[in-house]
């Protein structure tokens, strides 16, 4: 079975930064994906940022610009640079990981909430 551990979560105003850092319990080389989604109140979950297929990357539309996925493989992280944080970034982020179609992975959660 493979765990996720997301941190970094936390309170942070309008135009600052934070950064998440999601743990795997195996190489992520072992993963055809990784990455992050979130989920604010009452809506539904949405692809944040993730890479696919190696060391390609897609990004949501509204992060792109203002957030970058990293990894380091050595450690098996992942991590999402958050930059010019505004209050509609506020949600719970999901570290995410597939090996294939049919076995995807989540980790915890983490609480980001963007308030002045």
């Amino acid at each position: 079975q493979v765990q996720l551990v997301e941190s970094g979560g936390g309170l942070v105003q309008p135009g600052g930064s934070l950064r998440l850092s999601c743990v795997a319990s195996r190489s992520i080389f072992s993963f055809n994906a990784m990455g992050w989604y979130r989920q604010a109140p009452g809506k539904g979950r949405e692809l944040v940022a993730t890479f696919v297929s190696g060391s390609n990357t897609n990004y949501g539309d509204s992060v792109k610009g203002r957030f970058t996925i990293s990894r380091d493989n050595a450690k098996n992280t992942i991590y999402l640079q958050m930059n010019n944080l505004k209050p509609e970034d506020t949600a719970v982020y999901y570290c995410h990981a597939s090996r294939t179609s049919l076995q995807n992975y989540w980790g915890q959660g983490t609480q980001v909430t963007v308030s002045s």
